[in-house]
């Protein structure tokens, strides 16, 4: 796995706070501990953004509107086609 690099800037009072729970959480170190947590916070925002749920009523005038649906344009396939390139799903 390759690495990048996050220069940043924070309150003086973020940083103890921070640095006191990496050290009751026993990490090693204050970027361990903010790698932790923005790995957790981006999943979760990934997967609460990731997908639309609906109620059975929308569900059914969904797949209604899908079952008339006319055969995508050429701008529709083309976004399509975007959004595999770019691993959007």
């Amino acid at each position: 796995m390759g690495t990048a690099r996050l220069d940043m800037r924070l309150d003086d009072k973020i940083k103890a706070k921070a640095e006191k729970a990496s050290a009751l959480l026993g990490m090693k170190s204050l970027t361990e501990y903010v790698v932790k947590l923005m790995d957790e916070d981006a999943t979760r925002v990934i997967r609460e953004n990731d997908r639309i749920t609906l109620e059975k009523d929308q569900f059914a005038e969904f797949m209604e509107a899908c079952d008339k649906a006319e055969k995508p344009n050429r701008a529709l396939r083309k976004a399509a086609e975007l959004a595999r390139k770019m691993n959007i799903s």
